[in-house]
Order: C-alpha cells, then structure tokens, then sequence
C-alpha cells in the first residue's frame, strides 16, 4: 500500500489509495466487522479533522452503526476540546466512518490498582458504514487516532467495548491493545464492557 500524510490549511490529511493492489474484486482483511467490501466500492479513502459541518453525518453514522448514541452537542463539545483527535474519513463523496477521542488525566489504566498518574488518550466512539467495513478502514482511523493523542501529550490509549463483541476485540488485540480488566454492568442493556489499552510509546516512530 502507498500511504501518505498531506498538510493543509484546514488540517492535515491522510491518503490511503490501494487501486492496483489486489487482483480480485474482493477485499479480504484480517478483521470481521461487517460485509466486505469490493474494489469497486472503495478506490481510495482519506482520513481528516472533523468539521462542524459533518456533524450531520456523523450523528447519522453513529447511530446507524452502535448501540451507544450521543448528542449533537456532545460531538460538538469534543471536538471543540480535542479537534485533533476527532477524525473522519471520506470516500466515493461522502463521511463514511469516524473515530471521536479525548484526552484525560487520571489513573493509569496499566498500573490498576496501585495509584498512578497518567495522560490517557481516550477512543470514545469508533464506527463505520458496514457497506465499508473490512477494507481497512477502521485501523487507519486507529492508528491517525494515537498519532494526534501522542501530539496532546498522552502516554497511554485505552477503550471500552462489549464483552461480547468478539470481531471488535479481535481487532484490537491484532492492533496491539490488550485487556486490563473487566467492568461489569458498564452498558444501559447490562453487557460488561472490555477496558482495552495500549502504551503509547509502543507506537511512536
């Protein structure tokens, strides 16, 4: 794959073409989150800074996408706090996934329970369209996600996700995070929730 980051006025970009690369009219990535997606489908995504203006689109998504929705103003509220870490990404003309962040000072969530301070980066909501799904898409809103969380000064990155959601904890663990502990009852239906995290200083270059 040929990746490339790309600053402009209004932020930076990231590129990601993979026309040429398969020979066949499917993808098949190491991840099972949806349908697959065809070459057809996806030339070419691009991932950037969200904008007040996708908001729209975002609540759209991710309420087509998850269980857990939010606001309009809560969208607003973290991207007016961490905008570097609220990113979307564009393909065929439209928003067709997000990742929303934040960052906070507490507890290491490595050093449970004896007490200890760090700067988390915090992965809030992930989603994408499921007509986009398994091309890769979701890893490299990951990964731009830890970049902007190093830039705020975050050591650590962690994450809820369903107990039960077997594909999304499988990602995780190939993305190099790895389960610190369980909290029981975390979601309104009463699912337990994963806490996931990764040390940071693991994926700077």
């Amino acid at each position: 794959m040929f990746h490339s980051n790309i600053r402009t006025p209004e932020g930076y970009w990231f590129i990601l073409n993979i026309e040429m690369l398969f020979k066949y009219s499917r993808i098949k990535c190491d991840y099972a989150l949806g349908e697959y997606a065809t070459l057809t489908q996806v030339k070419s995504f691009k991932l950037r800074e969200f904008k007040p203006k996708d908001l729209q689109s975002v609540v759209s998504i991710n309420w087509k996408c998850l269980p857990e929705n939010y606001s309009s103003q809560f969208f607003l509220e973290l991207y007016e706090h961490y905008p570097k870490s609220f990113i979307v990404v564009e393909a065929d003309g439209q928003i067709v996934g997000y990742i929303m962040c934040r960052i906070e000072t507490g507890i290491s969530e490595f050093k449970r329970p004896i007490f200890g301070i760090a700067k988390k980066g915090h992965i809030v909501s992930i989603a994408v369209l499921s007509e986009y799904r398994r091309c890769g898409i979701a890893t490299e809103l990951i990964n731009q996600a830890m970049r902007r969380m190093l830039e705020y000064g975050a050591t650590e990155c962690y994450l809820e996700v369903r107990k039960t959601n077997d594909a999304a904890v499988n990602l995780y663990k190939k993305l190099g995070f790895e389960i610190l502990r369980k909290i029981s009852g975390y979601y309104y239906d009463g699912e337990d929730a994963y806490v996931m995290g990764w040390k940071l200083k693991k994926f700077e270059h």
